[in-house]
C-alpha cells in the first residue's frame, strides 16, 4: 500500500493512525483532535479516505515550515505518495497550478509569474464595484423572496460563480454548470469515478471551446489576457496550462469562497454581539474577515505535501517518501502563535493566519477572495443590519464528502 509509515511514524500514536478528515461534534466548533494533537502528537499518523496513511501537522510553526520549504512538493502522483482519495478526481491539488502544481521549482515559479501578469491587484481592485453591485442585487432578491432565507443558496454560491465567470469571460447562460464541475473536482466520497470522469471530460471540452472562442474574439477578461501572454511566451506554456489554470481558478475562485461566505455569516451571527459590533463600527470589516478566515473550524482537508528527502519537522526526522498533510485550521488555533487563539477577536492585528497557505504555493487568488468576503459583509451590514440566524447554531449541518469545508445551509431571518 502506498503511503504506509514505518515503525518510527507508527509509534507516534499509541492508538495507531486516526481516520482523517476528523469529524466535529458541532458545526462551528473544531474537532477535539486539533488541540490534543497539538499538545501531545503534533506529527500524527492518519489514515486517509483512500486507505493510505500520511502524517498530519497541527502546530503553526510546523505547518508554516512545510508550506514554505520547496523540498515538500506537490508530487502527489509519486509512486509511494499517499492517495488523498480512492478516486482520481485530481481535486484542487491537481489542477490549482495549471498542471504545474507537482513540478514546483522554476517551472511553477514561471507559471506564477506569467499568470500573475494577468491576475493583478489592479484587476481585482477594478472588480470591486461590480462585486458589491452583484452582492447588493442578490441580497435584494433574497429580501424580495422574504424571510427566512438560505444565505448559502441566495448569496454564498451565486456570487462567487458570477465573479469567477466574469473573470474568465464565461457567458451568463453557462454559469450554472460550473458549480457541478467544481464539486466533482473536490470530491472525496460524494461522487463515483464514472461521474467524476464524465464531468471533468465535459468541463475540459467546454473550456477548450471557450479558450478557442476567446482567442478568436478577445475581451477584457483575464482569460483573454492569459491567452495573449501564453501565445507570446515562445512555447513556455501550452494550451494544457491555460486549461489547468482555468480549472484551478474555478475551484479556488468558486467553491472555497462560496463556502466561506456561508461560514462567515454563521460565525458572526452565532454570537450576535459580534454582528452588532460590526454594525456599530464598519471599519472593522477588514480585520473581521481576516479573523473569520483564521477562526474557521471547518476549512476542509488541508494541504498535502510529498517529501523528497529526509527532513526535520517538529523535532522529528520525517523520512523521504512521506506524505504530509498540513492542517491550516488547526495551526490557526495554535496558542503558541495567537494569543487567546480559541476566542474570536474581530479587531485582531496583526493576524498572520495560514488560511491561504504561505510560500511558493500560497493562494494566487487570495486578493480576490478577500475582496468578495469584504464586499459581502459590507453589503449585509448595510442592507440587513437586523440579520440573525433562523436556527440555533448547533442545528447547522456541514457539507460532507468534499475537500473544502462548508455548511449545507445557513437559514437567516431579518
Amino acid at each position: 500500500m502506498r503511503g504506509v509509515l514505518d515503525a518510527q511514524e507508527a509509534s507516534v500514536s499509541e492508538s495507531g493512525p486516526q481516520e482523517y478528515p476528523f469529524r466535529s461534534q458541532a458545526p462551528l466548533e473544531p474537532p477535539e483532535q486539533w488541540e490534543r494533537l497539538r499538545q501531545e502528537c503534533p506529527v500524527a499518523p492518519i489514515r486517509l479516505a483512500s486507505g493510505d496513511q500520511a502524517l498530519l501537522l497541527t502546530r503553526y510553526e510546523d505547518v508554516r515550515q512545510v508550506l514554505s520549504d520547496p523540498r515538500f512538493t506537490r508530487r502527489l502522483d509519486a509512486e509511494d505518495a499517499a492517495r488523498v482519495t480512492a478516486n482520481a478526481s485530481g481535486g484542487v491539488f491537481g489542477v490549482a497550478s495549471g498542471g504545474l502544481a507537482g513540478g514546483g521549482g522554476e517551472a511553477h515559479q514561471q507559471w506564477r509569474r506569467l499568470v500573475g501578469r494577468a491576475f493583478t491587484a489592479k484587476r481585482v481592485l477594478a472588480m470591486r464595484p461590480r462585486v458589491e453591485a452583484m452582492a447588493g442585487r442578490l441580497v435584494a432578491d433574497m429580501v424580495e423572496r422574504g424571510s427566512p432565507a438560505d444565505l448559502v443558496a441566495g448569496l454564498g454560491f451565486p456570487l462567487p460563480v458570477w465573479v469567477i465567470c466574469d473573470l474568465l469571460g464565461v457567458p451568463d447562460a453557462d454559469r450554472d454548470r460550473f458549480a457541478y464541475w467544481s464539486d466533482t473536482m473536490l470530491s472525496m466520497t460524494r461522487y463515483g469515478q464514472e461521474q467524476i470522469d464524465a464531468a471533468q471530460e465535459e468541463f475540459a471540452g467546454y473550456f477548450r471551446a471557450h479558450i478557442a472562442a476567446r482567442r478568436a474574439d478577445p475581451g477584457e477578461d483575464l482569460l483573454s489576457e492569459l491567452i495573449a501572454i501564453v501565445d507570446a511566451a515562445d512555447g513556455r506554456l501550452t494550451e494544457t496550462v491555460v486549461l489547468g489554470t482555468g480549472q484551478g481558478l474555478l475551484v479556488a475562485g468558486h467553491e472555497t469562497t462560496a463556502n466561506m461566505i456561508g461560514k462567515m455569516a454563521a460565525m458572526l451571527l452565532a454570537d450576535r454581539s459580534r454582528w452588532e459590533r460590526l454594525c456599530a463600527d464598519p471599519s472593522l470589516v477588514r480585520p473581521a474577515v481576516e479573523e473569520v478566515l483564521r477562526f474557521d473550524a471547518n476549512p476542509g482537508f488541508g494541504m498535502p505535501r510529498y517529501l523528497t528527502e529526509d527532513l526535520q519537522v517538529g523535532g522529528r526526522t520525517l523520512p523521504r517518501g512521506s506524505t504530509v498533510v498540513c492542517s491550516m485550521g488547526a495551526a490557526n488555533r495554535d496558542e503558541g502563535a495567537f494569543e487567546h487563539a480559541d476566542a474570536m477577536d474581530l479587531g485582531r492585528t496583526p493576524n498572520a493566519h495560514l488560511a491561504f497557505g504561505v510560500g511558493p504555493h500560497s493562494c494566487l487568488g487570495q486578493a480576490l477572495a478577500r475582496t468578495e468576503l469584504q464586499a459581502v459583509l459590507e453589503v449585509l451590514l448595510r442592507d440587513l443590519p437586523t440579520l440573525e440566524l433562523a436556527v440555533p447554531p448547533g442545528a447547522l449541518a456541514r457539507r460532507e464528502g468534499l475537500l473544502v469545508g462548508g455548511l449545507r445551509q445557513v437559514p437567516v431571518s431579518w
